[in-house]
């Protein structure tokens, strides 16, 4: 079944038209990105050369795509918009909420036993503004987007920073927080900065050992986890179409972790194979109709360096497996010298845990060739070292590897086949003795591995590698294990050598099954209630913020000035406390909890100014807020970075926190803060971080000023007697800046919907 086919029918329709109206307006050959950036401009934007990284531009998605943990604040917004159908189309995804630790079935029906409230809630919600709900257990939000939603051409946006990887079929799909959402399902264009185009010439083909993986882990040791923030990569060449259409989703997956806003790849062969394998034979038909416009020109990919701001090359035939962190995505090893990498930094060798599966790596052909390493060890009498885990990416992929065998060869081996959901990927796992916090080594098939992410253990020493690698090394037990060269000893005493992995792009028998754990939206809304229990600890109605006075801030209290990485992980960290995500007063108590203060180098341990006593960053803020005394956050560089929850700008809202001034934002958590009404800022000189104190009060000095391109200065009153001002930078243009002065980009809207609705 194809869903929506007449919302994306109206896409094409219009796409030969717009397309030449983009060409005529740029005068030059295009992208792929530009095309479909240039089509889905809002009815109501300028029709221009916008300027690369520097233009806000607004845009129409098609479709909006949640999952469990942000939609409950998503929808608690939406609620408050007065709207009565979301008015584009929108699926919400019950993936986080399910912790791994027994095994599928006893987890799936402990976690609905535990969430049954939220799940409730979001299907009452979802049946009532006419939102396609999927159940526990139907899947990853990425794996069935792909599955089922995904058209090439197309433009979505997601409450999820891996939303991007529909890129795997063509689209341009951009993870957001809530509110961001909340502004197309009431019907109001989405701003974006026009970004950047970060090409990637892929050429030769994969073969042996290397795998989809690698191509993004050599691009993220290039690039960074900041090299491709406020850019959109595109992928193109011989290369990109000798990939699956699931391999080309793995790569745009992951491109979240270097900040790209989102990746791509230009319609092909793999591609129409997908969407004809997943039951869209009707949409593979309508993309060939318009295929010349879904991919980039000739003129464009014969010299890129013309058309890219930024052009990597990358030769497949020489590309060697990848291994990438500990701690970070973005610190690269090739196999080959993992050996040498690991003695030199103390890392632990020895793997404790192989974890296949997460929505960037749990498809039909990742687990076809994980298993043919699985299958080959036990004809080889092999036998892991390590404990194994496997995360299927959705109900149709489960099913179907189950009919095929693969499960089964991988129980034969021993390993947990866990929901399909998201588990340790994203902290979800009651992994045992965690909780002593010893040093160790686990390698993954997932997209991130900062500090405490799978299991909450600090000194837990993850990596990230394909799912054929994560297979080899977990059966070796050993982090330096190189397959391609290593030979390892069977039961019978014997040096014996795994075989070179195989695998299907997709399944040669078909896809299949039962129940896929869709629901539709009611027929009649107005049968639906939506109920939240006033005394629920997991759910809660949301009260607007307070528009801002037009003054400036005094007598603002530093709550923390972060030193180093500060993620959102750090920020309003996930695992445990996801079951808070619908409670924002609950989960306000997790602020900041992982972040280093630059002072002591502790984590959640900050001066109360008031009292002269250290307590958690929680507890300090709450005792600001009581006495109405502002707060205010410092931070590093790529302050913000990782997943897209809105939380991490909601919670320190909520607390009492007024501004938020770093070294640089990721994008995501930048443009969060200013949907809430907070102020976020940079330093205009770096160094100046290095001025802020301790005990200091801090005041705004011309905010009463604030203006699109205007800096703000900052007074910081040291405890001495002396004082130091300096200033600071903003990205707010007049939409943002309206925001602010409403207090949220939601009260906004209530605004302009009660004003229509006169």
């Amino acid at each position: 079944m194809t869903f929506d086919i007449d919302m994306i029918k109206a896409v094409y329709e219009k796409y030969p038209e717009r397309v030449a109206a983009a060409r005529k307006i740029l005068n030059k050959p295009l992208t792929l990105t530009e095309k479909i950036l240039y089509t889905h401009l809002s009815e109501g934007a300028a029709k221009e050369v916008f300027e690369r990284g520097k233009s806000y531009v607004d845009f129409a998605p098609d479709r909006i795509a949640m999952q469990d943990a942000t939609a409950q604040m998503a929808l608690l917004q939406f609620m408050q918009a007065g709207k009565p159908q979301t008015a584009v189309p929108t699926t919400v995804h019950c993936d986080h909420l399910i912790q791994a630790k027994d095994g599928a079935e006893k987890d799936l029906q402990e976690s609905i036993n535990k969430s049954s409230e939220v799940f409730n809630f979001l299907d009452s919600v979802s049946s009532k503004y006419g939102i396609g709900f999927w159940k526990p257990g139907a899947g990853i939000i990425h794996q069935v987007v792909l599955e089922n939603y995904a058209f090439p051409g197309g433009m979505m946006i997601g409450t999820d920073s891996h939303t991007v990887n529909a890129g795997g079929l063509g689209m341009v799909a951009i993870g957001v927080g809530g509110a961001d959402a909340v502004d197309v399902m009431a019907g109001m264009p989405w701003e974006l900065k026009f970004p950047k185009l970060i090409g990637v010439k892929l050429t030769g083909k994969l073969s042996g050992w290397t795998a989809p993986k690698d191509i993004i882990l050599k691009v993220a040791g290039i690039l960074t986890v900041k090299g491709g923030t406020g850019a959109i990569i595109e992928y193109f060449g011989e290369g990109a179409k000798n990939l699956s259409c699931t391999g080309k989703g793995t790569i745009c997956n992951m491109g979240a972790e270097v900040g790209a806003t989102t990746s791509n790849f230009g319609y092909d062969e793999s591609m129409e194979r997908y969407l004809r394998a997943t039951g869209r034979a009707d949409v593979a038909d309508l993309a060939n109709g318009i295929g010349e416009h879904l991919t980039g020109d000739a003129e464009v990919y014969e010299n890129p360096e013309k058309y890219f701001d930024q052009v990597i090359k990358i030769d497949l035939n020489t590309l060697a497996p990848h291994i990438n962190g500990p701690f970070t995505p973005d610190l690269a090893t090739a196999v080959h010298d993992m050996k040498e990498v690991a003695g030199k930094s103390d890392w632990p060798t020895k793997i404790e845990w192989g974890l296949i599966g997460s929505c960037t790596n749990s498809s039909y052909e990742d687990i076809s060739r994980a298993s043919s390493i699985a299958e080959d060890a036990l004809a080889k009498g092999l036998r892991p070292k390590a404990e194994f885990g496997i995360n299927p990416g959705s109900e149709q992929v489960r099913y179907t590897i189950e009919r095929d065998g693969y499960i089964n060869t991988f129980e034969r081996l021993g390993a947990k086949i866990f929901t399909n959901a998201c588990g340790p990927c994203i902290g979800q796992w009651a992994r045992a003795g965690a909780d002593k916090q010893e040093k160790n080594s686990i390698i993954h098939s997932f997209n991130r591995n900062f500090s405490k992410r799978a299991d909450g253990n600090p000194n837990t020493h993850a990596f990230v590698t394909s799912p054929e690698m994560v297979a080899a090394i977990a059966i070796a037990g050993d982090l330096t294990f190189n397959p391609i060269t290593d030979t390892l000893i069977n039961d019978k005493g014997e040096a014996v050598k795994l075989a070179e992995p195989t695998g299907f792009e997709l399944p040669p028998k078909g896809f299949d099954v039962k129940d896929p754990g869709y629901k539709a939206p009611a027929n009649d809304s107005s049968e639906v209630e939506v109920v939240v229990n006033p005394d629920s600890n997991r759910l809660q109605l949301l009260e607007p913020f307070k528009p801002w006075d037009g003054k400036n801030i005094t007598g603002m209290k530093l709550l923390i000035k972060a030193f180093g990485k500060c993620t959102t992980d750090h920020i309003s960290m996930a695992g445990p406390w996801l079951r808070y995500r619908g409670h924002l007063d609950n989960i306000s108590n997790n602020t900041l909890t992982g972040a280093m203060n630059a002072f002591n180098q502790e984590t959640d341990k900050v001066k109360n100014q008031l009292t002269g006593e250290y307590g958690t960053v929680p507890d300090v803020q709450r005792a600001y807020k009581a006495v109405n005394t502002p707060g205010i956050v410092v931070g590093d560089h790529n302050y913000g970075e990782g997943s897209s929850r809105e939380h991490a700008a909601m919670q320190p809202r909520h607390l009492g926190v007024k501004m938020v001034l770093v070294k640089s934002f990721a994008r995501i958590h930048e443009t969060n803060l200013k949907k809430q009404g907070l102020l976020g800022l940079t330093f205009a000189n770096e160094e100046d971080y290095d001025k802020i104190r301790e005990n200091d009060t801090i005041e705004t000095v011309d905010l009463d000023q604030f203006a699109e391109g205007k800096p703000i200065h900052i007074r910081f009153k040291h405890d001495d007697g002396t004082e130091d001002v300096i200033k600071t930078n903003h990205t707010y243009n007049d939409g943002q800046i309206a925001w602010y002065k409403a207090g949220s980009a939601l009260n906004l809207i209530k605004e302009i919907h009660a004003n229509t609705l006169l």
